[in-house]
Formats: structure tokens, C-alpha cells, sequence
């Protein structure tokens, strides 16, 4: 997934369908919480061993496996394999992005009146 070059603030203006369907396949990476936490300790990090997360994740190795399959797929994370193991580290250019789509919407909501 590339989001770059896509999605100004939305309140802003409406999506494109394509920057809708990318954005979409983010959030969904995002809307699990152990998805979530994974994608904070990475970024914490800079990077990280895939052997690295079990434990603060409380999950077995091929849960954590699972999880990160799903974010890499989404274009949130990217790795690379170091003898046995995959080392990961954040796209920021995506997260940036998806900072930015929201980012507007997060302050105009803050501001609004019900």
C-alpha cells in the first residue's frame, strides 16, 4: 500500500475512492489492539526482532506472525529477514499520511460545537 501522494485532511475535501480503499485497508490493520500495540513497540523501537515481541505482546510466535503479516500487508511496516528471524521497522511516509488524513478531522472535531 502507498498512501503517499493521497488523502488531504478529511475535512478537507471527500476522498478519491482509491485513497478511501487504501486508507480503509490501514484502519483496518489498526483496529486490533494487539495490531496496535505491535505497530507502537516497532515504532518505539526504530527497529525490532520479530523474537523481540512475543513477550510484550503476551502472544505465541505464530500469533505475533500473524499480526505482523497484516501490517505489512497494509503497508505499515516493512521487514527484514536476519538468519532466522525478521526484523521490523515502521514506513513512516505511510503513518505520516494517515497522521495527516486525520489530523484535521481530529482538530475540527475538537473545535466544533454540538
Amino acid at each position: 500500500m502507498r498512501v503517499r501522494d493521497c488523502c488531504p485532511p478529511l475535512v478537507d475535501a471527500p476522498l478519491a475512492p482509491a485513497d478511501a480503499e487504501r486508507l480503509a485497508h490501514a484502519f483496518a490493520a489498526l483496529a486490533d489492539p494487539v495490531r496496535l500495540r505491535l505497530l507502537s513497540l516497532v515504532a518505539a523501537a526504530g527497529e525490532v526482532c520479530s523474537c523481540d515481541l512475543v513477550e510484550p505482546l503476551d502472544k505465541a510466535q505464530p500469533t505475533v506472525s500473524h499480526h505482523t503479516k497484516v501490517l505489512a500487508e497494509a503497508g505499515l511496516i516493512v521487514g527484514e529477514k536476519r538468519g532466522r528471524w525478521v526484523w521490523w521497522r515502521v514506513v513512516p511516509d505511510v503513518v505520516d499520511d494517515i497522521h495527516r488524513a486525520l489530523g484535521s478531522a481530529a482538530g475540527a472535531s475538537a473545535t466544533s460545537t454540538h
